[in-house]
């Protein structure tokens, strides 16, 4: 880029795709080049003011060049094309990074964290703006995919070999290399060359699966108001996170917490949870299993209020699913197959399909008043509500 198309940005002042900055620091350069990276590029003027008068940068102007080359090349998580220039004026050297809009398997990154512009600054994007960035970088997350950022270090080879165990496989007589174990049951997949934990083998068997980039929002909030909306104090606090089935065990365990109730029947006494354990459990393994996965920055939800409880999870039913047929108990395919039949196998779920009807038992037999299942399409949530008093 010429000086004088940087006089004229100057000009025109700081909008989308131009920034200006007094000083160089980097906290605040690195996330201006991140941001126009991940949104089509721009450019970043280094001894301007916010108003647009040019007050010099200090320093060795050869320096200043060197180091922001090097930060073009080491500053991000990926190497960044674009070019680096300078021009001396009777106020000092004015300094620019032209940076193009970066088009690779993921976002840019910069210190850990996605950014984006939004208007005239460099911001992290909402959880609907980074799940737009993510698909429009072509990484729309299924289970099958690979989670680039992990390696096969990441996967706990004694859970994975427990679940061999589970699947009937013997593992005393001569064994294929692990490798070979991992793809074949999905677990690792090949990704430019290199092997890397599918999203499912990353939530089935991962040692911590919520620490990668695209993995972050896979978990169960779990939280409990004092009243009947989420305009209430929050009482009650948890996160649910690990893998699939530490999940459910640690939402569960936020359900029990609530203590018990003790109940007089036939003459004899009984305890029992104060709220519907059975279908907590249900409604969360199936929030957990057939969440959309290609939705990222949105958790599961587990909601408890005054007078229910709401399961919360991402996406739309799967495969064109409408709530009639799922109150019917129609025999489904699952949205993310491989985790639901893991899960089947390790004894979270029943027969498949059956869901709703095992949350409507579970339900009649706590307090009598049945389940409600919600889809709003347009927003792409799925609820589930437990009611705890008649209406």
């Amino acid at each position: 880029m010429l000086w004088a198309e940087v006089e004229r940005r100057i000009a025109a002042g700081e909008g989308a795709a131009t920034e200006f900055k007094r000083a160089l620091e980097f906290r605040r350069v690195g996330r201006a080049i991140c941001g126009f990276a991940n949104s089509g590029g721009g450019v970043l003027v280094l001894g301007v003011a916010d108003d647009g008068g040019i007050v010099g940068l200090p320093g060795d102007p050869q320096s200043i060049q060197e180091r922001l080359a090097n930060f073009m090349h080491n500053g991000c998580n990926a190497p960044l094309r674009g070019g680096c220039g300078c021009q001396e004026t009777p106020q000092g050297w004015v300094h620019w990074v032209e940076v193009p809009g970066h088009r690779g398997f993921e976002p840019m990154r910069f210190d850990g964290r996605v950014w984006v512009r939004r208007g005239r600054t460099s911001v992290e994007p909402s959880p609907m703006e980074l799940q737009d960035l993510y698909n429009a970088f072509g990484y729309i997350l299924t289970e099958e995919q690979t989670v680039i950022a992990a390696g096969i270090g990441d996967l706990d080879i004694e859970t994975f070999r427990r679940h061999m165990v589970r699947q009937g496989l013997d593992l005393d007589d001569p064994q294929p290399a692990l490798e070979d174990d991992l793809r074949n049951l999905g677990a690792v997949a090949e990704f430019d060359g290199a092997l890397h934990p599918t999203l499912f083998g990353l939530l089935a068997f991962g040692k911590q699966p919520q620490t990668f980039p695209q993995t972050g929002s896979f978990w169960v909030d779990c939280v409990a108001y004092a009243g009947g909306d989420q305009a209430a104090d929050m009482v009650r606090t948890a996160r649910a996170a690990g893998r699939l089935a530490e999940q459910v065990d640690s939402a569960l365990g936020f359900a029990r917490g609530f203590g018990q109730r003790e109940r007089v029947e036939d003459g004899r006494r009984r305890d029992e949870p104060l709220l519907p354990v059975d279908a907590i459990r249900e409604a969360v393994v199936n929030a957990v299993v057939h969440r959309d996965y290609a939705i990222l920055g949105s958790k599961v939800l587990l909601e408890v209020f005054e007078d229910r409880v709401c399961i919360t999870s991402p996406g739309s039913l799967p495969n064109h699913l409408s709530v009639a047929a799922v109150l019917r108990g129609g025999r489904t395919r699952s949205r993310n197959e491989m985790m639901a039949n893991h899960m089947l196998d390790h004894g979270f779920m029943e027969k498949r399909g059956r869901g709703f009807m095992v949350m409507r038992e579970a339900m009649r037999q706590f307090n009598g008043l049945p389940p409600l299942l919600e889809e709003d399409a347009e927003s792409r949530f799925v609820t589930v509500t437990l009611p705890l008093l008649a209406a």
